[in-house]
């Protein structure tokens, strides 16, 4: 018995893996030491509450990332996790304690408590929005619904750029998309 369970071993080890490699991240807040949990944070908040969203392939999904219609769920997340990084660039500079508006909009996107509740946004943390993962989540609520509503990423008043203004305008928009279209996710 234990030399059949020795030669399955054997074999086992001889197939080829088809194992993929984990997806590499590339997140515009590499440089901040909370990089590494707040890519976590949203993937997470992208394969559980962006489901539906990561199901679809935007009609402008070519501006921004033109392998997205090929990539698997997880590369999908990946480009998201860099757009709202770049996006985070124009909102608030990477700073999860930034307040826009004396206080209305909080955190790394600017997210309004008013429109965090609205998508029944976990706050639970005691800084609430001013947590960077709290506010990814969050973030990955309110783009879900957008984009899912929309069918597109970020075009004229649609997708993404319904909630964060920086996307309407153009060049902050094609800075992003620069970002996100090197991407070896989105190389296609």
């Amino acid at each position: 018995m234990r030399h059949i369970l020795f030669l399955v071993l054997l074999l086992s080890a001889c197939q080829p893996s088809t194992a993929q490699p984990p997806i590499e991240i590339a997140a515009r807040w590499d440089h901040r030491q909370e990089s590494e949990s707040w890519n976590t944070a949203m993937m997470q908040a992208l394969l559980r509450d962006g489901a539906r969203m990561l199901a679809i392939t935007p009609v402008d999904a070519d501006t921004f990332c033109p392998g997205y219609a090929d990539a698997d769920t997880e590369g999908r997340a990946a480009f998201w996790i860099a757009l709202f990084s770049g996006l985070a660039r124009y909102e608030s500079t990477w700073n999860p304690r930034a307040a826009g508006a004396g206080g209305r909009y909080q955190g790394l996107l600017q997210i309004s408590p008013a429109t965090a509740r609205h998508h029944d946004c976990d706050l639970s943390d005691p800084d609430g929005l001013y947590d960077g993962a709290t506010n990814l989540r969050c973030a990955t609520r309110i783009a879900a619904a957008a984009v899912t509503r929309d069918g597109v990423v970020a075009s004229g008043r649609g997708g993404v750029a319904a909630d964060w203004p920086p996307l309407r305008d153009p060049s902050k928009r094609e800075d992003v998309a620069a970002f996100t279209r090197s991407l070896p996710v989105c190389q296609g």
